[in-house]
């Protein structure tokens, strides 16, 4: 992944998976924090969509 897109891709996935965490451990809910875990591929696959489709 290159490209400024894909950094910013790269955070938001990696936000997903501490926020994924903290909801999973802390506050206990453990149902959102799969679901918030959920999208840090989606995230990372979508950046990466978004900058071959911004090339062509």
């Amino acid at each position: 992944m290159s490209g400024q897109l894909g950094k910013i891709g790269l955070v938001a996935s990696m936000l997903s998976v501490v926020g994924s965490l903290y909801l999973y451990f802390v506050t206990g809910d453990e149902n959102l924090g799969i679901f918030v875990g959920l999208w840090a591929p989606t995230l990372i696959l979508a950046t990466k969509e978004i900058e071959d489709w911004m090339q062509n």
